[in-house]
């Protein structure tokens, strides 16, 4: 991509403002910050709940905080409470990371991105599990048995939600890669004949639902694609379908705000400037839309959502066996977690794609 060619003068603009929507986001990032377990608040009245801060948004915390650089100069006593806040969450039979309400471990999407979400930010802050993971104490998912049962798992699964559906195909990601490297092949050979099979192939696009949802779960596959540094097919199909998207349709959560970027950082499409600067402004617009009064901003059109596990699926949507709620915020009109390390990671692809190197934030509410 020539990206000198796709940038207007109002897309610079665009960008400006774009940066000006995180004046309040680090006061409130500090405001999330849990002195006494280490961890970090989904949302303010996350507090309330007699519950301690959940995997995901501290885990989500510290990626905000790596992202603008403030992660390495971050007090030492401080990481070393972030390192045992992980370590506590850690069941030693199993090797899994757990939250306490135990409705968590019916939902394998969670459970997944919980041992994700732990053993990455476990290395980035210089620690480690203090007990074997899945993968060395044969407390694997029942599919990922062999090949075979690998695949028939992959053909059983109900996309009728794809955002719901295609996350829970790349949940099975970390589990293979955590197995040695030449048993990865035959699993991961399945997996991109599977995912070729049943691409549409006008749009780009996997599963069914509205058009976000299926950006949604187009993007889920995106995040198997890049683990294992595979291109995804279509991109031009895919990049067409975005746009219309984009112009047709309302973005009533963070996600779907994120998740086309998302897609089009991975992708790289030839983008006519005039395109990108109409992405732009509908991004900027749409995150605008979210930014809520205590600095931070919800996942959700007014609200942050109770639980995140269920989210996907909204009102008048349908996935079959959904697992039970695992409410981590009250549902106020509040900033969260989930919702702010997108914005970053939207700021970044935005600047990525546009060639330029995003100036820095103003920082100095969190220290």
């Amino acid at each position: 991509m020539d990206e000198q060619r796709i940038i207007t003068d109002r897309t610079v603009s665009l960008l400006e403002q774009m940066d000006g929507l995180f004046d309040g986001f680090f006061g409130w990032l500090k405001g999330q910050y849990d002195s006494e377990s280490g961890g970090f608040f989904y949302a303010r009245s996350s507090r309330s709940m007699n519950q301690l801060p959940d995997i995901e948004s501290s885990s989500q915390a510290l990626n905000i905080l790596e992202r603008v650089g403030l992660l390495e100069g971050w007090d030492a006593t401080k990481k070393e409470q972030a390192i045992r806040f992980f370590q506590n969450k850690q069941d030693p039979a199993s090797g899994y990371f757990y939250e306490e309400n135990p409705d968590m471990r019916g939902d394998d999407v969670m459970v997944g991105r919980a041992l994700s979400y732990s053993v990455a930010s476990l290395r980035k802050l210089g620690g480690a599990p203090l007990y074997p993971l899945p993968s060395q104490t044969n407390s694997m998912p029942d599919y990922m048995d062999s090949p075979d049962s690998y695949e028939a798992w992959l053909n059983a699964m109900p996309l009728t939600n794809s955002w719901r559906g295609c996350d829970r195909l790349c949940n099975s990601a970390p589990y293979i890669g955590q197995l040695p490297e030449a048993a990865q092949e035959e699993y991961l050979k399945r997996a991109f004949a599977f995912f070729a099979r049943i691409q549409d192939p006008e749009t780009g696009l996997w599963g069914e639902g509205s058009g976000y949802v299926r950006i949604s779960g187009s993007f889920k596959l995106e995040t198997f694609y890049s683990r294992f540094r595979m291109p995804m097919p279509r991109g031009e199909a895919l990049y067409r379908s975005i746009l219309r998207i984009l112009r047709e349709e309302t973005a009533r959560d963070m996600c779907y705000i994120r998740n086309p970027v998302n897609l089009l950082g991975y992708l790289r499409p030839q983008i006519p400037p005039e395109e990108f600067e109409e992405i732009v402004e509908i991004t900027v617009r749409n995150m605008g839309r979210l930014l809520q009064a205590d600095g931070g901003f919800s996942r959700e059109l007014g609200h942050s959502p109770k639980a995140t596990n269920v989210a996907q699926v909204k009102e008048g949507e349908y996935y079959p066996d959904m697992p039970k709620a695992v409410p981590i915020g009250l549902g106020l009109a509040e900033g969260d977690m989930n919702a702010g390390t997108q914005v970053l990671l939207i700021r970044s692809i935005c600047y990525e794609l546009a060639g330029f190197v995003p100036p820095e934030l103003d920082t100095s509410a969190w220290k």
